[in-house]
């Protein structure tokens, strides 16, 4: 399985930096898990291929370019995007995005050739399929509704914690699963930062040690994602004195092989 963090920020030279602001996955080329930074960082031969979006929550770092990835494809689309998301989440986008105020309802929109957006509800804790993966979402413990992702190509696994704080079903489902190759995780802000991480529901390089405590595999690579950019290199920091075998930080931009 081939991921890439999409970089959302880019230097005076238009090179990408490796501040993460905005949120967005591309697995093999073809699927994206968010979509903060979809319309900014794809290749020419990427918004071709992409056209199946999971959004594990309505935070605009996740789905901020959504609306503009589709706006932009709108004229060339010969098939829907299609926009998987549990039904709570698929409301909010709806209700707040997608409304005719902040961008038209494209789910009821057409061009020369069909239908240009499709939502695609889908179940916490069963599995489905997208393109050629498997996927299933678990419900994690963020401030709005949101899931967590364990995803395979039938040869390796990975999980995506997506934004969340202390949780269970999603170290459960993990621990059940016979193999995981990978586990994509957020730590968004620095220990000293605890009180605000918990009120917002995010981990801590303190809180996500505890958190893996939980996880009963080993031998696995664990990359911390989602770091907030002001406090990215107190972060690594903290996150290299933990000692945590496996344990490194995902890089905007370079492509992970599992």
């Amino acid at each position: 399985m081939r991921i890439q963090l999409l970089p959302s920020t880019f230097d005076s030279q238009g090179h990408a930096t490796l501040e993460q602001r905005l949120t967005c996955f591309l697995i093999d080329e073809r699927v994206a898990v968010d979509a903060g930074s979809i319309a900014l960082a794809l290749n020419s031969e990427q918004r071709e291929n992409v056209r199946d979006i999971i959004v594990t929550h309505p935070h605009m770092d996740h789905i901020a370019s959504l609306p503009i990835f589709i706006d932009d494809l709108f004229p060339t689309l010969r098939s829907p995007v299609r926009v998987y998301a549990t039904p709570e989440v698929i409301q909010l986008l709806d209700r707040d995005i997608f409304n005719w105020n902040v961008y038209p309802r494209f789910s009821e929109l057409k061009n020369d050739y069909g239908p240009v957006m499709e939502y695609v509800p889908i179940p916490a804790g069963k599995e489905f399929k997208i393109a050629h993966l498997t996927v299933t979402a678990v419900a994690v413990n963020h401030i709005v509704p949101t899931i967590g992702l364990i995803v395979s190509d039938g040869k390796s696994t990975v999980a995506f914690s997506s934004d969340t704080s202390e949780t269970e079903e999603f170290w459960n489902v993990i621990n059940r699963s016979k193999g995981i190759n990978a586990i994509l995780i957020e730590a968004s802000f620095p220990d000293s930062m605890a009180k605000l991480a918990e009120v917002s529901r995010h981990f801590t390089p303190a809180s996500l040690e505890r958190e893996l405590r939980k996880l009963n595999h080993n031998g696995l690579d664990i990359l911390a994602v989602h770091m907030k950019p002001a406090y990215r290199e107190m972060i690594i920091d903290e996150l290299k004195a933990l000692k945590i075998p496996g344990l490194g930080v995902m890089e905007p931009g370079k492509i992970y092989n599992w």
